[in-house]
């Protein structure tokens, strides 16, 4: 019975690691064979040309190319040519090891060295791709010409980078050591439901969390308000959470689960940060309306935090039961300053209308009788 071919997953990596002799040219065969026979001279010498090799790529070549472009390239660029300048130089040198070992016909561990270094070679590059992935963002994301990053979505794409380069290097080591990736990623799913359903909350909230940074109903700064009562600055918006500062200097933690499941309201969304300030006033009956809203918008014009575009408004809005309701609209750089800003304007206001003889209603009944009842003292007399 002929023998089953082994699959290339779990067939040994020295196996298939190609031969010195087919990158040599004719001329160099006689010198081969001989360096050959003697098999460790033949992997120190493979050994040195490597490390030569290595030293010129990383002396020669990047020293060149960074003289070059010094004056084009921007510090990104160079940066991205340092962070690869390493794992190219860890590339040439342990794959030149490797097929000095290889050389080496070693009875026992062969194989596993070749791993080894295979394996250095494969989290050489892993590292380098996680540095320049966040680089790359972040350059991306405060460069001006480069307006497809923003910044809210740079947590996500970072995320996702990682994920994928650590996926992508799992997957290569697991072809180094000899593994059939086929049997792990089927367990991975077995296991990837069991964890499901143990943590549906904490995944029900990363979830989340990638919606809410991808669709940015608030970003960091923003005050909002959310229909469950919390309200206040976001600190900080991460993946599992997003904080609240509240004017209590209180940080409040909201699962994220509870925001995209909430009505949110944005104090800080629209076109620009500021915000309207709406200040309600009643004067008495028989005011004059016109001197009310001349008084109304020269104090709001004169506070120093109140902008002046848009410009401050008045309107009547209602005839009230013992009152003439006016409203006074101003318009404020910052939300938070809302309700300092509005105590002001109220004792400017209630100062003005006094000194004008403005008179501000408060709730009273007039009692008329219409008879007085009979059987009193009076009727006895």
């Amino acid at each position: 019975m002929a023998e089953q071919e082994m699959p290339l997953e779990a067939e040994p990596l020295a196996n298939r690691l190609p031969r010195i002799a087919d990158w040599l040219p004719e001329s160099w065969l006689p010198f081969w064979t001989y360096l050959a026979e003697q098999p460790l001279v033949a992997a120190l010498v493979v050994a040195a040309v490597a490390l030569l090799l290595a030293l010129a790529v990383r002396f020669i070549l990047f020293h060149s190319v960074a003289r070059l472009t010094r004056n084009k390239s921007t510090l990104m660029d160079r940066h991205v040519l340092e962070l690869l300048r390493r794992p190219a130089y860890t590339t040439i040198l342990l794959f030149g090891l490797t097929l000095a070992v290889n050389t080496t016909q070693l009875e026992v561990g062969t194989q596993v060295l070749i791993n080894l270094l295979l394996t250095l070679i494969v989290l050489s590059w892993m590292r380098a791709s996680l540095h320049i992935s966040s680089s790359l963002l972040d350059t991306l994301a405060a460069g001006g010409r480069f307006a497809v990053v923003e910044s809210r979505t740079v947590p996500v794409i970072d995320l996702t980078a990682k994920l994928v380069t650590i996926v992508v290097g799992s997957y290569v080591l697991l072809l180094v050591w000899g593994v059939n990736p086929v049997g792990w990623l089927a367990s991975a799913g077995i296991v990837g439901i069991a964890v499901g359903f143990a943590a549906k909350d904490t995944l029900a909230n990363l979830f989340s969390g990638f919606f809410i940074v991808a669709d940015a109903p608030y970003k960091i700064g923003d005050y909002i308000n959310l229909d469950t009562g919390e309200r206040g600055m976001v600190s900080a918006i991460g993946l599992r959470s997003t904080r609240l500062l509240t004017r209590d200097d209180v940080e409040v933690t909201i699962p994220n689960g509870v925001i995209a499941n909430a009505k949110i309201v944005n104090e800080s969304g629209g076109r620009h940060l500021k915000m309207r300030n709406r200040i309600q006033v009643g004067v008495a009956y028989g005011s004059d309306a016109d001197r009310v809203c001349e008084l109304l918008i020269e104090i709001g014009a004169a506070h120093s935090e109140v902008c002046a575009d848009p410009a401050p408004r008045v309107r009547m809005r209602a005839f009230g039961p013992s009152s003439l309701d006016f409203e006074l609209l101003v318009w404020i750089e910052h939300p938070e300053d809302r309700g300092r800003i509005a105590h002001e304007l109220y004792m400017d206001i209630y100062k003005a209308l006094g000194a004008a003889g403005i008179e501000i209603p408060y709730s009273k009944h007039d009692v008329f009788i219409k008879e007085m009842p009979s059987g009193g003292p009076a009727d006895q007399k």
